[in-house]
């Protein structure tokens, strides 16, 4: 039945106050951004301003901001390939073979909050003098992304059909040549998804990094807070600073969305 024309204006309306709800925030951080500080407390000049990149050039040239974004690229490349190349494995074996002790460590993994972790991850790292490098980022994003990744790949590979493989194993290839050959193939998509979601975890963390990074290796989400000091807040080059963290990330999601979305459901659909 087609829906009530009262119905419709109430479900555009309720969707349009939504929308503005969550984007407003972000909006003003934009406009914001090409403010002066003195523009920022200004409620007059709160929609009508003079725009000004000065914000953004003190970013990207004088706080070493290219060189943070190598860092947070470097970081989230890294960790989420190294999950895949572990994690989907595992994801296939704990699956197919039914390995219920180990998906509920993963499953535990999961759901401890990472946080939890830091302190007792900062006395080791620090005894073994990796507090500060690349590799302690890297395998502190691995301990969140791996276990994302062999929990979306689990339910994927549940939803595969079991009888190729076994025609694959009739046919002479073993549980590896299967798995490379006919299994591999088929969850592209679930690993892009498994991938895309690691790759924005690692992007937008901030604690990890804010704990065991050093001067030279964090990551943006911990530059920004060189825009905040004991004294005074530079807000416009802080909302500048959280714009180019955020908006990349933004347009990374808005084109693989449906990527995304099919391949968290095609899962359930297979077989």
């Amino acid at each position: 039945m087609k829906p009530s024309k009262p119905y419709r204006v109430f479900r555009n309306s309720a969707l349009v106050v939504v929308v503005f709800a969550l984007m407003a925030p972000l909006l003003w951080m934009v406009a914001a951004s090409f403010k002066t500080n003195v523009d920022i407390y200004d409620t007059a000049k709160a929609f009508v301003f003079s725009p000004s990149l000065k914000n953004y050039e003190t970013v990207l040239q004088q706080a070493n901001y290219l060189q943070f974004i190598g860092n947070s690229l470097w970081v989230a490349f890294a960790a989420t390939t190294l999950s895949l190349v572990l994690g989907v494995p595992a994801a296939y074996s704990m699956s197919r073979f039914t390995m219920q002790k180990s998906a509920l460590v993963v499953l535990m993994a999961r759901v401890i909050p990472g946080v939890s972790l830091l302190v007792p991850w900062y006395y080791v790292f620090s005894n073994l003098k990796m507090v500060g490098g690349f590799s302690v980022l890297i395998l502190s994003h691995m301990f969140v992304s791996l276990p994302l990744i062999v929990y979306i790949m689990m339910g994927y590979f549940d939803g595969l059909p079991a009888e190729l493989e076994e025609a694959a194993l009739v046919d002479g290839l073993t549980h590896i040549g299967a798995f490379r050959r006919i299994t591999l193939p088929l969850s592209l998509p679930g690993v892009a998804t498994a991938g895309i979601l690691s790759f924005i975890f690692s992007w937008n963390n901030f604690m990890f990094a804010l704990v065991l990074s050093g001067s030279d290796t964090k990551t943006l989400p911990v530059a920004i807070f060189d825009f905040v000091g004991y004294a005074s807040i530079d807000w416009g080059g802080l909302m500048a600073a959280a714009t180019v963290v955020t908006l990349p990330i933004m347009l990374i999601a808005l084109f693989v969305q449906k990527y995304v979305v099919s391949g968290l459901t095609a899962g359930a659909t297979k077989g």
